[in-house]
């Protein structure tokens, strides 16, 4: 069964979340509502996110004071932010939305295609991760932990096994990146650049683990 992404809408107005529902429902991923600033918080304590759709005008905490507080979390602070307004306050208005950790800044009423297009984007990079995780983990478990004598025995099959998933991810990860780079979206560049240092990097650990002269792996590099 494919793992699906989860979205989180925050939005004051039912309407809007249900509006917000009808156009990424397309996508068939997992869509979590929160009415507040606050419910926002209390989601991200306990479920991941591909990326967050933040209004900007709410009640009590806006859509500023709620990516304040998700950019200094540790947990939440890589979740890419999409900020959607009513009201076009501005150049000073829409840098106060960057400078607020957003990657994207939307003015309602939104283009639903052009919205729906950019969510797919952060979707199809958070799930790359995902599989970067799982080979990441793979790899210490396999090598780092022992899987098993034939496998100890074994280690060349288990790193050419190990490589050739890691391959698949690169691919479609090459393939992403062309696909952005016909897309002026900086958030999505910047996103992608990261998910590749970190591919780059696992590669590099791989790499290192060839079997020297007497047959034994090399000790495996820490990841980040």
């Amino acid at each position: 069964m494919v793992q699906k992404a989860k979205i989180l809408l925050v939005d004051d107005r039912p309407e809007n979340l249900l509006a917000l529902e009808a156009i990424l429902s397309a996508l068939d991923q997992t869509l979590v509502r929160a009415s507040s600033g606050e419910e926002a918080l209390k989601a991200l304590l306990t479920d991941d996110f591909a990326v967050i759709l933040l209004d900007v005008q709410m009640p009590g905490m806006d859509g500023f004071e709620t990516a304040a507080h998700i950019k200094r979390r540790e947990r939440t602070r890589d979740i890419p932010i999409i900020f959607l307004t009513a009201i076009n306050h501005g150049p000073h208005h829409t840098f106060r939305g960057y400078a607020a950790g957003a990657v994207d800044y939307i003015s309602k009423p939104f283009d639903p295609w052009v919205l729906r297009a950019k969510v797919s984007v952060f979707v199809e990079l958070y799930m790359k991760n995902v599989q970067l995780r799982e080979q990441a983990a793979l790899l210490r478990l396999q090598l780092e932990n022992g899987a098993g004598a034939e496998e100890r025995q074994d280690p060349a099959g288990v790193l050419a096994e190990l490589s050739a998933r890691l391959a698949a991810v690169e691919e479609q990860a090459e393939a992403l990146s062309k696909q952005l780079g016909d897309h002026a979206d900086a958030g999505a560049v910047a996103t992608a650049a990261h998910l590749e240092r970190k591919l780059s990097g696992l590669r590099r650990a791989l790499d290192a683990l060839e079997p020297g002269t007497d047959g034994s792996p090399a000790s495996v590099p820490s990841q980040q």
